[in-house]
């Protein structure tokens, strides 16, 4: 029933369940059932994340559409050392 939106939504990038909820005004559980549902048919990917706020810990699911890879994250990357011969 709220597959349509929440998938809809997903398709910005990888999603916390709390902004799913809050973007698209279906209440949280419903979001996290639904969540849970699109992922056992394999629509998506999901992990659980906890975040601190406030020195408060606070559970969420991260989702995203299944077979998609995130951007990278933007800053310096090492530099990898290349060997010589010789």
């Amino acid at each position: 029933m709220y597959a349509a939106p929440i998938l809809e939504y997903l398709k910005k990038g990888q999603q916390l369940d709390l902004d799913i909820a809050a973007a698209t005004g279906i209440p949280l559980p419903k979001v996290r059932k639904s969540i849970s549902d699109l992922s056992a048919r394999g629509d998506i990917s999901t992990c659980t994340v906890i975040q601190f706020p406030e020195g408060k810990p606070v559970r969420g699911m991260l989702c995203r559409i299944s077979g998609t890879i995130p951007p990278k994250a933007p800053g310096r990357k090492p530099s990898s050392k290349q060997l010589r011969c010789g």
